[in-house]
């Protein structure tokens, strides 16, 4: 169906052509607000009504008659009819729809994905996601941002992009002393509420964690290091270097509680130490974008959009934290990514500006508008009706490893994409473990259990499914179901351009509606070995479709619950 559509698209531009010379260009199928109205709208006669000085019915006709002159319309093309002021719904022939079918079962994993990008096409993207500073255990909103990272990767992975995970951490500078001090104070015996205990320092079960280790002589590892503690309490640097990998330790538990790995981790002392920040601040002030004023170095940002000029490098000699945000991005550009997505907090709403102010200041050739950002909100967590706002591992907070021991994986990654992500989400526990309707990924998952349990009970081989005569899917819920099985590629597409991940979710949503009331309206094991067999390669496909959407989102598909 899907080569059937982009013929019949064809015909519709060549349609327009020669109506108004250039306004093939523009031709597109809409999905009818109404189903019962046809299986593609076309708007295109109202927006050539008046350049063409005619009532948009009257060009509706024409394009009409247009249409069905051509012999791909005529033999996928049932009736053309007009509607209201001038839209056009056309009406698939059952065997055009039956075709996705087909085009499903061949694919199989690969269906939807489209061919490879080269490298003209710029086809090198680096996600940088999580990014959580090694000060203590992942939070929800970590999760939320792991969730949204590792799928918008996958999405960008079925357009043909070469994806690269990317964390970046910040292993030095405020946060880190706080906690180096916090296991020093938590090592020489004293806790939260003593009279040595700094009102800033980490107040979690954890910190006690890490200073038991440390004075226990424990190596810790992790995926970017490997420290032995010397147990020395007064050695603060030996604590610190401890604690980082410690928690970069409980960090990639988290994310393999969450099936979440990265290519590679990103140090921000790094850049430092490799003289990338100095180089930057070089290139600046040499492409004249800076300037000095009351003893701090200022960069011109307001040239760039920016509402007022930043500091870059205070009265102190210290940097503030845009500057080295600037190198790390001239580092992923100098790496031959093309493309780069940040998703981040909506508290980094005001770096932005500033950031791609300095990359167009540096003059290293790097795109306006260059990264893109998908920015998040927090998660609120409610348990029994109440919102639940600490952890005793964290103290302060819920950790993404208290979701998913409450809940699942599973459901911990489809909840948290099904909003857009500047949206505002509360993640209800209760639900998320209900197995019922009410709970979006039950409900998803049990449409692909349902459709596993109608091939075991047939216990046929599946394979040979996409040979079988499919003329007995001419029902209404059937055709229902195949036009929803045709959106597949196309939402895949919108959602990789997009950053929406949650577009996967509803999709799935609707697939296993549109799936369940083909169950409740058609029995599936007939005796008429035709329509049984028509009737299973339909849900084959259903199940094919459903397997690969959860797959995006990081999600399983059982084939029993």
């Amino acid at each position: 169906m899907l080569k059937i559509k982009q013929e019949l698209l064809d015909g519709l531009a060549a349609g327009l052509e020669a109506l108004s010379p250039g306004a093939g260009a523009k031709a597109a199928f809409e999905s009818p607000k109404v189903a019962a109205h046809g299986d593609f709208a076309v708007t295109a006669a109202m927006q050539l009504a008046k350049p063409l000085k005619l009532n948009p019915r009257q060009v509706g006709e024409s394009l009409r008659a247009a249409l069905l002159a051509q012999p791909v319309y005529q033999q996928w093309v049932s009736d053309i009819d007009i509607a209201g002021p001038g839209f056009i719904n056309i009406r698939l022939k059952p065997a055009a729809k039956q075709q996705i079918v087909k085009e499903v079962l061949e694919g199989g994993a690969r269906f939807g994905i489209a061919a490879k990008r080269t490298a003209e096409q710029g086809q090198r993207l680096m996600v940088e996601f999580v990014s959580a500073n090694p000060t203590g255990p992942l939070h929800v909103g970590h999760g939320r941002q792991a969730a949204l990272g590792d799928a918008i990767c996958s999405l960008f992975e079925t357009q043909g992009w070469e994806v690269y995970r990317e964390f970046y951490y910040n292993d030095a500078g405020v946060q880190i002393g706080t906690l180096a001090t916090s296991t020093q104070l938590r090592a020489r015996g004293f806790k939260p509420g003593d009279a040595e205990w700094p009102e800033a320092a980490y107040n979690g079960d954890y910190i006690q964690d890490i200073a038991n280790d440390y004075l226990a002589k424990k190596t810790v590892h992790s995926d970017d290091r490997e420290f032995t503690a010397s147990g020395d309490v007064d050695a603060l640097d030996d604590i610190r270097l401890f604690a980082v990998a410690y928690l970069r330790h409980e960090q990639d538990l988290d994310l393999q509680a969450f099936a979440v790995q990265f290519d590679n981790y990103y140090l921000e002392s790094s850049l430092y130490t490799s003289g990338k920040v100095d180089a930057t601040v070089q290139k600046l002030r040499e492409a004249g974008k800076t300037y000095e004023h009351d003893g701090a170095l200022w960069l011109k940002s307001t040239d760039y959009g920016d509402d007022k000029d930043r500091v870059m490098r205070k009265g102190d000699g210290s940097y503030t934290y845009f500057v080295p945000d600037v190198a790390y991005h001239i580092s992923k550009w100098e790496r031959g990514f093309s493309k780069v997505i940040n998703i981040q907090g909506t508290d980094h709403h005001g770096t932005i500006a500033r950031v791609r102010a300095g990359l167009q200041a540096a003059g290293v050739g790097i795109p306006e508008g260059y990264p893109d950002y998908v920015l998040h909100t927090m998660v609120r967590v409610v348990k029994g009706g109440e919102e639940v706002k600490i952890s005793k591992r964290a103290g302060s907070y819920v950790t993404l490893r208290d979701l998913i021991e409450w809940t699942s994986k599973d459901a911990v990654r489809f909840f948290l994409l099904s909003r857009k992500p500047d949206t505002e989400y509360t993640f209800d526990v209760d639900l998320a473990v209900q197995k019922n309707n009410d709970n979006p990924v039950y409900y998803v998952q049990y449409a692909h259990a349902r459709i596993c349990s109608v091939l075991a009970a047939w216990g046929g081989d599946a394979s040979t499914l996409k040979d079988v005569d499919l003329s007995a899917l001419d029902s209404p819920a059937a055709q229902a179901l195949m036009l929803q099985l045709a959106k597949y590629p196309a939402m895949l597409a919108d959602a990789a351009r997009d950053f929406a991940p949650h577009d996967v979710t509803f999709y799935l949503r609707e697939l296993a509606a549109s799936y369940h009331s083909y169950y409740d309206a058609e029995r599936i094991l007939v005796d008429d070995e035709t329509v049984k067999k028509a009737r299973l390669a339909l849900v084959k496909a259903t199940a094919q479709v459903l397997h690969n959407g959860l797959a995006v989102l990081g999600v399983s598909a059982p084939q029993k619950m």
